[in-house]
């Protein structure tokens, strides 16, 4: 790749790994252009976002630019969540911020105003492979792979299985091969002002709220029964939808002599269903999957008649430890096998598969 010249819009959330990732850029000869997008935040904290961003642009001297993107990302981010709630499923906001925003109209608009690439502060790794001449001579093709980073435990490809090919073909990833230590070292020798500010966590919109208090304003109370595998009455609460499976607290339940998880929730009974940590109501064997996306897989995508199984690697919640599982692709429907049943397996989330060598393979949504 010819770097020298090559113009990239840097998404700078204010955070050190996206500030990195400029420097970085800048060190390897790209022209880098330093972009914060404003987008909807409920406590107030993306103006210190904002500032932290506009203060490592300038220190690596170079130029910066904030685009607004409030309202596009209410309508394309926060209504979905808040719809997958009120359906009574557990949407995942970081995915669709990814597909609809900064690969989306940010993209869009970065190659609009003559940018080559966008990057981000993503721990994933891109290679670029380029299939070999055919005997007939024809012109080689070049495809786009995501792996699994460097550092396991930042690895971020979960929320990034959306992106197609067209979008992979103008995106840069620079932090994915280091050690998020080495991202530290790396901010501090450019003095950047970030360099030891904590990485944000939970939904990055709403700051220090609680996603109970956010989705009140959208959902109202709705008292209902907990039952437990007994079918006994234990307890009440404030609305199915304000609870996620898996979840341990909140449901003010006393009295228990072991902890107790949310198994199944029905919205329109608005009953919960709790069992303790090893019943077999937590697990499940397989799912089925809607909104696929292959584009990252050897064309099989086009498959319309008969089976074909792959064994994967998968994943169904964010750093959750990858587990061997059978995707199922029957009539161009979609399903997931898990070798041993899995925990905490809630409708809506991402389930992403990936090969033996950490290869993105795709990803879709649990039905």
């Amino acid at each position: 790749m010819k770097r020298v010249g090559k113009k990239v819009f840097v998404g700078m959330s204010g955070g050190v790994d996206s500030s990195v990732a400029a420097a970085l850029l800048k060190e390897r000869g790209f022209n880098v252009i330093g972009v914060h997008l404003k987008c909807y935040n409920v406590d107030g904290c993306a103006e210190q976002d904002a500032e932290d961003a506009r203060r490592a642009a300038e220190t690596l001297k170079i130029p910066f630019y904030v685009f607004d993107m409030e309202q596009e990302y209410k309508d394309k981010v926060v209504e979905y969540m808040v719809d997958g709630y009120r359906k009574g499923i557990t949407p995942n906001p970081d995915v669709m911020c990814n597909k609809e925003i900064k690969f989306g109209l940010f993209l869009k608009k970065a190659l609009e105003l003559g940018a080559d690439y966008v990057a981000t502060g993503h721990y994933v790794r891109l290679r670029t492979v380029q299939s070999p001449k055919s005997l007939a001579g024809q012109v080689k093709v070049k495809s786009y792979k995501l792996f699994e980073a460097k550092d396991k435990n930042k690895d971020q490809s979960y929320f990034l299985w959306t992106l197609t090919q067209k979008q992979l073909k103008h995106s840069l990833f620079p932090v994915g091969d280091y050690q998020k230590s080495e991202v530290r070292k790396i901010a501090r020798r450019y003095e950047l002002p970030n360099a030891d500010k904590k990485d944000s966590q939970g939904i990055c919109f709403l700051g220090q709220v609680t996603l109970k208090d956010f989705l009140g304003n959208y959902i109202p109370e709705k008292k209902g029964i907990v039952v437990n595998t007994s079918g006994k009455v234990i307890g009440e609460h404030k609305g199915a939808y304000f609870y996620t499976i898996g979840q341990r607290g909140g449901l003010g339940i006393g009295g228990n002599a072991k902890p107790l998880y949310i198994a199944e929730k029905d919205v329109k009974q608005n009953a919960i269903l709790v069992a303790e940590e090893n019943d077999p109501a937590l697990y499940k064997k397989e799912v089925r999957l809607v909104n696929v996306n292959l584009n990252l897989m050897n064309p099989v995508s086009g498959i319309k008649n008969g089976e074909i199984k792959i064994s994967v690697r998968a994943r169904v919640r964010y750093r959750q430890p990858l587990f061997s599982a059978a995707l199922i692709i029957r009539n161009s429907r979609f399903g997931l096998i898990f070798d041993k049943p899995q925990k905490f397996v809630a409708q809506g989330q991402s389930a992403v598969f990936y090969s033996s060598k950490g290869e993105m393979l795709g990803g879709g949504v649990i039905a």
